[in-house]
């Protein structure tokens, strides 16, 4: 059962649906199909704040999806706030990505629903979002499109009438980094009781400064690394393992190293825990393999990759990283997919999955982060 909505002023009915609070987890269809649409209405809302020429200016106070559920299935008074500043601040990131030279013209949202439960007044709902968003103005061989899938909980509270309440939205991937999302910190990663590499911190200012990539001069196949993270995006390779659970860690850095092994990286075969090795198939895996800190030490200390001055340097099959709250510890990482001849790189990735997401729409979404930038 999914849901979908696209932003082009195409809107939902209001979905009051009768909705009885029930004990037993077998939630009536009625019920559901409300919480289905209510989660659609709540992720729409997000992702049209950042369609070019929607809800801008005086436009901003139209009503939003989420404003039509007003029967017995709706937001709380305190999650309709929490969507107001969450809108607020996706507005503010659309007007950094104008500044950046980035528009979308338009978008679509469409949410599945896995699991619903219900335990007396509280039930407990996941569902995955897929979104795809229009780059405007896209020209020639530039990616006409981005998009990603994530995965939610909410959850709702029914009152003493029976009507249902949307009370929190919890992202669940661990990776907070699709567009429509708003950033939150990432803990940081164990220690190393090794001398590891540092990384130099790229810049993210534009234009930046001339760096060609030679496609030959390393026998990699660059565009083999390409060709298999689009293909793997939004679906996983079962020949390597799945770290996107919770409790896992993410599988980005898993990700981007099967992607790299596509284009030619051999394996540096030794103990796991020893960052100037790395191996990875179903069975095991190098920490340099899965971890976001120690594939850049491998990646540096064996000369596999050199460090960018500019993230806007970066071309098919580089390498990005983000330390979301610049505290030394970098918390995620991508493989860039395209480059456009302007000189936009796009990166694709895991948790949250996503693919062509332009690097300027990261600047924009994590304007205090620390980048780094890795030449393959």
């Amino acid at each position: 059962m999914a849901a979908a909505s696209v932003v082009a002023g195409v809107g939902l009915p209001n979905w009051s649906a009768s909705a009885a609070v029930v004990d037993d987890p077998a939630v009536d269809p009625a019920t559901k199909a409300a919480f289905q649409h209510l989660a659609d209405a709540v992720f729409a809302d997000r992702t049209e704040s950042l369609v070019d020429g929607a809800r801008s200016g005086h436009q901003e106070s139209s009503p939003r999806r989420t404003s039509r559920f007003t029967g017995k299935v709706r937001l709380s008074a305190t999650q309709s706030r929490e969507e107001r500043s969450t809108l607020d601040a996706l507005r503010a990131r659309k007007s950094r990505l104008a500044q950046l030279g980035e528009k979308y013209s338009g978008a679509g949202t469409e949410v599945t629903l896995n699991r619903t439960e219900v335990t007396g007044r509280r039930a407990t709902v996941d569902v995955t979002e897929t979104t795809t968003l229009a780059y405007e103005g896209a020209k020639g061989t530039e990616p006409r499109s981005t998009g990603f899938q994530a995965h939610h909980r909410l959850t709702f509270q029914a009152d003493r009438t029976g009507d249902w309440q949307l009370t929190g939205v919890r992202d669940t991937d661990g990776g907070h980094l699709a567009v429509n999302q708003v950033a939150k910190p990432l803990g940081a990663a164990p220690a190393t009781s090794d001398t590891p590499p540092s990384a130099t911190r790229s810049a993210t200012t534009r234009p930046a400064p001339a760096a060609p990539k030679d496609f030959t001069a390393t026998g990699y196949d660059y565009r083999a690394m390409a060709a298999y993270a689009t293909t793997y995006w939004s679906r996983y390779n079962p020949d390597y393992p799945d770290f996107n659970g919770a409790g896992d860690g993410g599988d980005c850095t898993n990700f981007v190293s099967q992607a790299l092994k596509a284009g030619g990286w051999q394996h540096v075969p030794g103990y796991t825990t020893d960052f100037h090795k790395w191996f990875g198939n179903s069975e095991i895996q190098s920490d340099s393999f899965v971890g976001v800190n120690e594939f850049s030490w491998f990646a540096l200390s064996s000369k596999r990759a050199s460090s960018l001055a500019n993230v806007y340097q970066l071309d098919i099959g580089d390498v990005l990283q983000l330390d979301f709250d610049r505290d030394g510890s970098k918390d995620h990482s991508m493989i860039v997919t395209n480059r456009s001849r302007q000189g936009m790189p796009y990166v694709t990735y895991h948790s949250t999955n996503t693919y062509n997401r332009s690097v300027a729409s990261l600047v924009a979404s994590y304007p205090s982060a620390a980048y780094y930038a890795y030449r393959t």
